[in-house]
């Protein structure tokens, strides 16, 4: 490694320059830069200067990892997704076992027999299976600063759509991948979700990104992903003693803050923009759950209750 850094260091050296560094003999030198050439390393040779050289392009410099870094590395890049749900896992996984083949065996060995006793479990995701090249293409758009035409299958419009849309940036949130940017049919900025493009197509036209853009900004106090028009609206929600503490040790959202009551219940207060989005949260919690505030919000979930009922005293 000590070896690779110098020769990719962008400094030439000779043999026994290499070897007094390395603190080996001008042999032993010898042997490793062939070693290098049948491991088909670039290594350039100046017959003029008699010096050595790898192009600065080839590796990355060398990086030594402590063994919390090198067991997170490992532990992450084998549990954390697959292939189908996040488009960087190849390429973090490939890296991971090229770290494992650099380390001792022993200490491998000690990595396995602990990785063996962690597990992490995550949501379900929304599979990109077949919509690699659009994910890459939308990508490909954003680091070129172009606009795209896509078809898209609206569930909001109930239709395919075409637009053309200025990305701004992609967006792994909870299950799936988005990208956010300017729709020309819709003239504001959508969010839109990668595995419901059908069709895309990169244009020469240059991108136009607001200079202050950011994703934050852009979502407000949203409960999810899609801010609605006017102010934000104050929540409070009750929550039976049954739940609260399940409701209690998660951070819900940036804004939450909880209190508990003499008799185990806990209110949830929280700013949103928008009440359609958490309506669906509270509705996950059927009768443990009741709103307080605003008026509104229980309107909605009564509205949604009585069609609850309703599809359940039907005949089977």
């Amino acid at each position: 490694m000590k070896l690779l850094g110098m020769l990719q260091g962008g400094q030439a050296y000779n043999a026994q320059a290499l070897a007094e560094l390395c603190g080996v003999t001008r042999r032993t030198i010898f042997r490793d830069l062939e070693a290098l050439r049948d491991a088909d390393v670039p290594l350039q040779y100046d017959e003029q200067r008699g010096s050595y050289q790898i192009p600065g392009h080839f590796f990355l410099p060398p990086t030594q990892f402590t063994t919390e870094e090198a067991f997170a590395m490992l532990v992450l890049s084998r549990q954390m997704g697959d292939r189908r749900s996040i488009p960087f896992y190849a390429a973090a996984q490939s890296a991971a076992d090229k770290l494992a083949n650099t380390l001792p065996q022993r200490f491998v060995a000690y990595l396995r027999s602990v990785t063996s006793a962690v597990r992490i479990r995550l949501d379900a995701t929304n599979s990109l299976v077949g919509q690699e090249r659009i994910y890459e293409q939308l990508l490909a758009a954003i680091s070129s600063r172009c606009c795209v035409r896509m078809r898209y299958e609206s569930l909001h419009e109930q239709r395919q759509i075409q637009t053309k849309l200025h990305p701004y940036r992609l967006l792994f949130h909870q299950h799936s991948w988005y990208v956010i940017g300017r729709s020309s049919v819709h003239r504001e900025v959508r969010t839109f979700n990668v595995s419901r493009i059908r069709k895309i197509q990169i244009l020469e036209e240059p991108l136009r990104m607001p200079k202050n853009f950011r994703i934050e900004s852009h979502l407000r106090n949203a409960w999810r992903l899609n801010p609605e028009p006017g102010p934000d609206r104050n929540v409070k929600i009750r929550f039976s003693p049954k739940v609260a503490r399940n409701v209690e040790e998660v951070q819900w959202h940036k804004t939450q803050q909880t209190q508990r009551l003499e008799d185990g219940a806990l209110d949830f207060t929280v700013t949103v923009s928008g009440l359609q989005e958490i309506s669906w949260w509270i509705l996950g919690y059927a009768d443990e759950a009741e709103v307080i505030e605003p008026l509104e919000l229980r309107e909605i979930i009564r509205q949604r209750a009585e069609r609850l009922l309703a599809v359940y005293k039907r005949p089977t």
